[in-house]
């Protein structure tokens, strides 16, 4: 008798993979959705059904991908700041100048980028906040690490090998997104490159901080 195996067939192999595929993408058109929904009625305000009607998709699909709304705000979250943050970096490193002006570079992109996705910018500044205990745990991670990131242009080279205070850092950046909230109360006014240069006098604490 022909010994038994459970290695599945190329056939099925490429399935799987098709599925996984098709899995993966219904899942981004539920957080490309979310941002949009979110951003034009509130989280409080958006169901469930009318997030799968934006992304054109049933709810079975919904619950295929996330346990519940907050799964899927959380996924939301994380998306919008993956991107800002690569945002960020970029135009940190595409700058070239010292420290102060390559951070000033990457706070033109961040106020340059909530002016020009502002329903991104809801979820990424008010939607996010107060949600539970988890969706404001990633927010404080997020902050940490825009803050780091920061820290790490302004001072590349660190202080003598010194950290700075996870809390400083912390404050900084929530300080700059309380100004971007204001700023946009206020209309998107003064212009990008007046509100990166008012963040950046915040920023520069952190340089500032005794060693």
């Amino acid at each position: 008798m022909a010994a038994m195996t459970t290695e599945l067939s190329p056939a099925r192999r490429y399935r799987g993979a098709e599925a996984e595929e098709r899995r993966a993408q219904r899942r981004s058109q539920l957080i490309a959705a979310a941002v949009q929904v979110y951003g034009e009625r509130g989280y409080q305000n958006a169901t469930v059904k009318a997030v799968c009607e934006a992304a054109g998709l049933t709810e079975r699909y919904f619950y295929e991908s996330f346990a519940n709304s907050e799964a899927l705000l959380l996924a939301s979250y994380e998306t919008v700041t993956r991107k800002l943050l690569h945002t960020l970096g970029r135009a940190g490193e595409e700058n070239g100048g010292s420290g102060e002006q390559r951070a000033l570079a990457m706070l033109r992109a961040y106020f340059g980028a909530l002016q020009c996705e502002p329903r991104a910018a809801r979820v990424f500044l008010v939607e996010i906040r107060g949600v539970s205990k988890l969706v404001d745990e990633a927010l404080a991670i997020s902050l940490s690490e825009f803050g780091a990131l920061l820290a790490r242009t302004l001072l590349p080279g660190g202080r003598d090998g010194r950290e700075l205070d996870p809390m400083l850092i912390a404050g900084v950046a929530g300080g700059i997104v309380h100004v971007a909230l204001y700023w946009i109360r206020n209309g998107y006014s003064p212009d990008v490159d007046t509100v990166a240069r008012t963040a950046l006098q915040l920023a520069l604490v952190l340089v500032s901080q005794p060693a």
